[in-house]
């Protein structure tokens, strides 16, 4: 009799299993189930992943590089929960920035961030913040509810368009002292033939041609300069921003960084400058992209870590 009631318990317990393990399938199937996402988070390997899974991987790293699409409200939130994310994973350890603030714009925010000498409203109106602002308000209510450093990246816009119109050249020896202290050690490494940069010089005549564009439309304003200087005025923004996000990392320390989604596709542009600055740098990617079937990964868009196809008929937050 005994043996009878173990055997019908052990059945039992065998049965319990095998339902729970089918109830953990069918909630997985249902985990891409709508025919009709926002969005589908996509490994290297092609594979379909859920957020906590993105997430287990991406604290493993000591910097994340967020390629955002600007206008994109899918793209926003998800920088929002992943930030919130690695707050409560890092707590204090971690350090956030974006190629949206630009370096000689860092005192300000420190006086509004860290020191309160500054108000939203006299942030506001002297910050050179985008059209959209809004969208990346939230990232800073972040760091201001945690007290996290937040890092002006990039390279103010001026120096840029020195690089652009004058050359390279101009910038390394030709500007007032104080301006190099908004700038990453001259003279900057450029390498034209990586992907991003040999893709961007392409569209253009070499420099001691004709000057202009190999496709150029109809009223098209892009006359009369080198095809490298606009690609080298691309890659200083990368540089700078690298060479940044690197001086306000140390060990144990978890950075997470935001910009356009061309500045770190393909593990390129910023990425190619955190290993030139750093070899050992251990970076992890995210890349957006807008897609007409975001429950397929087309291998163009196989470009980063963790590749997230967002609804390509999602309204945008700004024109």
């Amino acid at each position: 009799m005994n043996r009878f009631v173990n055997v019908l318990l052990l059945l039992l317990l065998i049965s319990n299993l095998t339902e729970a393990k089918d109830k953990r399938k069918k909630k997985d199937d249902k985990l891409y189930s709508n025919d009709l996402p926002a969005y589908v988070i996509y490994n290297k390997e092609g594979q379909k992943v859920s957020f906590s899974q993105m997430m287990d991987d991406l604290y493993k790293h000591d910097i994340c590089l967020f390629g955002e699409m600007h206008d994109d409200p899918i793209a926003h939130w998800l920088e929002k929960m992943v930030t919130e994310s690695l707050v409560k994973e890092k707590g204090q350890q971690l350090v956030m920035g974006g190629e949206m603030w630009e370096t000689d714009q860092q005192l300000l925010m420190d006086e509004f961030m860290q020191y309160g000498y500054v108000d939203k409203r006299a942030y506001v109106e002297s910050a050179k913040n985008w059209p959209n602002f809004r969208d990346y308000k939230p990232l800073l209510g972040i760091a201001l509810r945690n007290n996290l450093k937040f890092v002006c990246t990039n390279i103010p816009r001026r120096y840029a368009k020195v690089v652009y119109k004058k050359s390279m050249e101009y910038l390394t020896d030709s500007l007032p002292k104080a301006a190099y202290q908004y700038l990453p050690p001259m003279p900057i490494h450029f390498d034209l033939s990586q992907p991003a940069y040999a893709k961007m010089l392409s569209v253009f005549a070499p420099d001691d041609s004709t000057h202009t564009p190999k496709k150029q439309g109809k009223g098209n304003p892009m006359t009369a300069f080198k095809g490298s200087n606009l690609v080298k005025a691309q890659a200083i923004k990368d540089a700078t921003m690298a060479y940044n996000i690197l001086q306000n990392w140390e060990e144990g320390k978890y950075f997470i960084h935001y910009n356009g989604t061309y500045h770190s596709k393909n593990w390129d542009s910023i990425y190619y400058y955190l290993k030139h600055y750093k070899t050992q740098a251990d970076i992890v990617t995210i890349h957006c992209w807008g897609a007409d079937n975001n429950l397929e990964l087309p291998e163009a868009e196989n470009a980063a870590d963790f590749n997230i196809m967002i609804a390509e008929t999602m309204p945008a937050t700004y024109d």
